[in-house]
């Protein structure tokens, strides 16, 4: 069995708080999370919500190509990514993140391909951070519940919604894609 991918994430993310000098209680009150979910993600046992992995980003300064990839971004006037070239964003297993954006440094917004597989009602996860966040449906059929609202998207659909709000995905009658902003 392979080590997965958010081990190495891990790792960076305590290299760079140590870097910086920061203390888990600082990032926690710096992102906005309580200081046992720093200390749950920077241990490589759990995975990582690139939402959380953003907010981390933007607290200590860096690009959040650095914390996915490793590396730095380097393009300034433009960076474009040929179809089907994202960066996979491998840090969990429920979705196929490809970053759209990773090459261009000093992002405002993270854009992504999502593509979430249909699973059952009762294996959906929450999540929430801070933010905004703009979906825009390319194939399938995607169920999204948001608080204790039920949303179904279809090709051409989109929405746009705060990122505080409690949200879960799934896919309906296969996997569901999509364009994914974050900001």
């Amino acid at each position: 069995m392979s080590t997965p991918p958010y081990v190495e994430i891990a790792k960076r993310l305590k290299g760079l708080r140590d870097a910086l000098e920061m203390s888990a209680q600082e990032l926690a009150s710096k992102v906005g999370v309580k200081v046992e979910e720093v200390e749950a993600y920077e241990s490589g046992k759990k995975e990582i919500p690139v939402s959380y992995l953003f907010e981390v980003a933007k607290a200590c300064g860096v690009d959040l190509t650095v914390l996915i990839a490793g590396k730095e971004a380097h393009l300034h006037t433009y960076a474009l990514v040929r179809k089907g070239k994202g960066l996979s964003v491998e840090r969990r297993k429920d979705y196929d993140y490809k970053s759209l954006a990773y090459k261009f440094s000093g992002r405002k917004m993270e854009p992504f391909i999502v593509k979430v597989p249909p699973k059952k009602e009762e294996d959906i996860t929450f999540n929430e951070h801070s933010g905004q966040e703009f979906i825009y449906m390319l194939k399938g059929k995607l169920e999204i519940r948001l608080g204790d609202d039920v949303l179904i998207l279809e090709p051409g659909d989109s929405l746009y919604f705060s990122s505080r709000t409690p949200h879960a995905l799934r896919g309906l009658d296969g996997e569901a894609e999509f364009l994914d902003v974050i900001i």
